[in-house]
C-alpha cells in the first residue's frame, strides 16, 4: 500500500531530516518535496535525499499562480504519474506530524481501525513554545510537548485538518488542507472520518477544512502541529513569511493564537525509537550530516542578523513579554463565534 506525502518547503533544512525520519516510522514510503527560494541548503540536502532514492524534489521556483507558491506546487503535483499511481496521499507541512493512537501507532493501524474510509480528517493539535526561547538542534517531537487541550472552543483555526484520502478518482488533485476537483459520480459512495472516527456529514466531502469544535477529534489520530517552534524560530518564520501566503507578515496575533502550552501530549514518543533509527541511518550519510550542520549554523546566523532590524527586534521583545495563550472560556468562543459569522455573512452580501 503506497503512502504518499506531498511537502512544500523553504528554508527547513534544520527540521528536514527529523520530519522525514518520523514520516518512514509512521508508514509513509513515498515522498515528493517541492522547495522554493531557500538560502540554508533545503533544496541542497533535497537533491541528495533524492539521489539516495529517498523523495523526488522538484524545484518550485515560479512563476506562481494567484493561489500562490504552496498552490502552485500542489497543482502541478497533480499532473504527474508518482502522484496518480498513489494509493493515498496527504499534502503535509514541516511542522506537522502524522500521530496515531491506536494499534502500532502507524498509518495501518489507522486503516484497520476505519477501513471503509475515502478520506480521515487529521485535526491539528497546536504544540505552543513550551517556553523554549532559543532554538537549538533538538528533535521537534521531544522538544516540544506543551500544546492546547483537546477540547477547545476558540480559535476555529485550531480545529483546521489536513485529509489523508484515497487515491481512487474520487477527487482528481490534491489541496492544502482537503483534495480538491471531485468526481460527482463518485461523491454518493465517498465515506470521510474524523481523528475520533465519527463518520462525516456531506459537506465534509466538498467544502469543510475545519473539525467541529468543542469535541475530542484526537481518539484515533491527530496532527501534531508546531507553527512556532522556540521564539528565535518564530522571528526566522516571521522573515520566511507563510507558506500558503508568503506575502503575509506573521506578527503577535498569528503567536498568541497558536501559542498553547496548557497541557501535556508525549503520544508522539510511541515512535521515538523507529524515528530515532531512520534519522541514525540518514545521518550516518557524510554529506547529509554536513548539510544538516550547515543548516543549524545558518539559522543562528539568520537570527543574528535579523535581530539588527528594527521591526525583528521589536517582534522578539514582544515575543519574549507574552504569555502562554490560556483556552478560551466556551461562553466567549460562543460570543466570537457568533460575530465571526456575522462578520463572514456581511462580507458574503
Amino acid at each position: 500500500m503506497t503512502h504518499l506525502a506531498i511537502l512544500c518547503v523553504r528554508n527547513e533544512a534544520a527540521f528536514l531530516l527529523e520530519w522525514l525520519a518520523y514520516h518512514r516510522a509512521v508508514g509513509f514510503d513515498d515522498f515528493l518535496v517541492f522547495s522554493n527560494d531557500c538560502a540554508d541548503g533545503t533544496d541542497t540536502m533535497l537533491d541528495r535525499l533524492a539521489e539516495m532514492g529517498l523523495l523526488t524534489h522538484i524545484r518550485n521556483d515560479g512563476p506562481y499562480d494567484k493561489g500562490g507558491i504552496q498552490f502552485t506546487a500542489l497543482k502541478a503535483a497533480a499532473k504527474l504519474k508518482q502522484v496518480k499511481q498513489a494509493k493515498w496521499i496527504l499534502p503535509l507541512d514541516v511542522d506537522e506530524f502524522v500521530n496515531i493512537h491506536t494499534g502500532d501507532h502507524t498509518l495501518n493501524a489507522l486503516h484497520t481501525a476505519l477501513p471503509d474510509a475515502t478520506a480521515i480528517t487529521l485535526t491539528w493539535r497546536l504544540f505552543g513554545t513550551s517556553e523554549q526561547i532559543r532554538y537549538q538542534d533538538t528533535p521537534v517531537t521531544d522538544t516540544f510537548t506543551k500544546c492546547a487541550p483537546a477540547i477547545l472552543h476558540w480559535p476555529w483555526r485550531a480545529s483546521m485538518f489536513k485529509t489523508l484520502y484515497r487515491n481512487d478518482g474520487t477527487y482528481k488533485k490534491p489541496g492544502v488542507h482537503r483534495p480538491r476537483d471531485p468526481d460527482k459520480s463518485k461523491l454518493d459512495a465517498a465515506r470521510w472520518f474524523d481523528g475520533s472516527g465519527r463518520p462525516l456529514p456531506e459537506p465534509f466531502k466538498t467544502k469543510r477544512i475545519f473539525s467541529n469544535y468543542g469535541q475530542d477529534n484526537y481518539t484515533l489520530a491527530q496532527l501534531n502541529h508546531y507553527p512556532l517552534g522556540a521564539l528565535e524560530s518564530y522571528v526566522l518564520k516571521a522573515d520566511r513569511g507563510r507558506a500558503v501566503h508568503s506575502d503575509d507578515l506573521l506578527g503577535i496575533d498569528y503567536f498568541v493564537e497558536r501559542n498553547f502550552n496548557t497541557d501535556t501530549d508525549t503520544t508522539i514518543q510511541s515512535l521515538a525509537p523507529r524515528r530515532s533509527a531512520e534519522l541514525d541511518v540518514l545521518k550516518a550519510d557524510p554529506i547529509l550530516a554536513s548539510l544538516h550542520d550547515q543548516a543549524v549554523a545558518w539559522r543562528k546566523s539568520r537570527f543574528t542578523e535579523l535581530l539588527k532590524q528594527e521591526p525583528f527586534r521589536a517582534l522578539f521583545g514582544r515575543l519574549l513579554m507574552t504569555p502562554p495563550t490560556r483556552p478560551v472560556d466556551p461562553t466567549a468562543a460562543r460570543f466570537l463565534i457568533r460575530h465571526a459569522n456575522l462578520a463572514r455573512q456581511s462580507a458574503n452580501d
